[in-house]
């Protein structure tokens, strides 16, 4: 330690193993020109005597902050999905030096305060969006800063951006045409509100699904995916208690939570799955295969998502990119025979 510091340095590490400091700096920052080896081993003395960087120092040297922020709002429908999306993220970022600050933001909030805070105070190099909008004004405030980002989804600006996005249109429509298949002649999906933009690609793919099929349909308006559990449990009770002589109804639930809400609803009043109606859940965790093995599944990777988004801001924030970072993650789908 130097004399009169209780907090260890890179010239404490340089004392420690014999390195110039500048050595030291550069293995911490893994300077491929620094051999393997001499970055391990700085490493592991840096993590052995506590050693943190001084990030206010980092930044008035080279002007970057090393952290990227995760602007998380609540997915409620998808079990998990924070912790997915942090997972993923993190193990994005091991071994880069850069670190990630999560703010949590909720529907009814302000969610371009903390956006512009991060921002004007310099407090990120990057950020990460979820939940985005056809027009969404976080996304166009971030291109008009030129400030580095990626979003959880699309939007319909006519300028483009990084974004990682899951193919919902795919799924509702494999969905459907997988309820039709099974002899469901009326079909019914629980849409998000209006103005996501997945709410938009679940119902393109419905829609296609329904009018090649020439099916009867039900988009109900009284009920979102960010209806509470009780509102969609209601909601489906009471359309199969008034449901027609001969309707078959095929469910395609976007979430696992609006699935458990209407089959508990449904199982209350002595109606079971497969045989009063059927459902096609997408998923991203393993609940649903423990509960019900041989329910229709289709798997969107949260995890993976986060971890694709991380590598392309990082590859952006490093100037390794070429062009902009377009992922649209494939369903994994899972049917089983009923």
């Amino acid at each position: 330690m130097q004399q009169g510091s209780t907090k260890p340095t890179q010239k404490t590490i340089a004392k420690i193993m014999g390195l110039a400091v500048t050595t030291v700096s550069r293995a911490l920052n893994e300077d491929p020109k620094i051999a393997k080896a001499t970055r391990v081993e700085v490493a592991k003395v840096a993590e052995e005597i506590g050693y943190v960087p001084d990030r206010a120092a980092q930044r008035l040297r080279t002007g970057k902050t090393r952290v990227i922020g995760l602007m998380l709002s609540p997915h409620d429908e998808i079990f998990g999905f924070g912790n997915s999306m942090i997972e993923g993220l993190t193990r994005s970022l091991e071994g880069s030096g850069y670190h990630l600050i999560i703010t949590p933001t909720f529907s009814g909030g302000d969610e371009m305060a903390p956006i512009k805070h991060v921002i004007r105070n310099g407090l990120a190099d990057g950020l990460v969006l979820t939940r985005t909008r056809n027009f969404d004004e976080r996304i166009r405030y971030l291109m008009e800063e030129k400030f580095p980002f990626i979003s959880h989804g699309r939007t319909d600006f006519s300028l483009e951006h990084n974004f990682v996005d899951f193919d919902n249109e795919a799924f509702a429509y494999q969905a459907a045409k997988r309820l039709a298949g099974l002899g469901c002649n009326r079909l019914s999906v629980i849409l998000p509100k209006e103005g996501f933009t997945f709410h938009q690609h679940l119902r393109y793919g419905f829609m296609r699904a329904v009018r090649e099929g020439g099916l009867d349909y039900v988009i109900p308006d009284t009920v979102s995916l960010d209806s509470n559990l009780d509102a969609i449990r209601a909601w489906a009770v009471d359309l199969l208690s008034n449901r027609k002589e001969g309707e078959i109804f095929g469910f395609v639930c976007p979430g696992e939570t609006s699935y458990l809400a209407l089959n508990a609803g449904l199982r209350n009043i002595g109606l079971k799955r497969g045989v009063d109606y059927r459902a096609v859940v997408k998923t991203s965790s393993v609940i649903l295969r423990q509960i019900s093995p041989n329910l229709d599944r289709v798997y969107e990777d949260i995890e993976n998502a986060g971890f694709l988004m991380g590598e392309a801001l990082l590859s952006l924030l490093e100037g390794r990119g070429q062009g902009l970072s377009k992922i649209i993650q494939e369903p994994k789908i899972s049917f089983h025979d009923m």
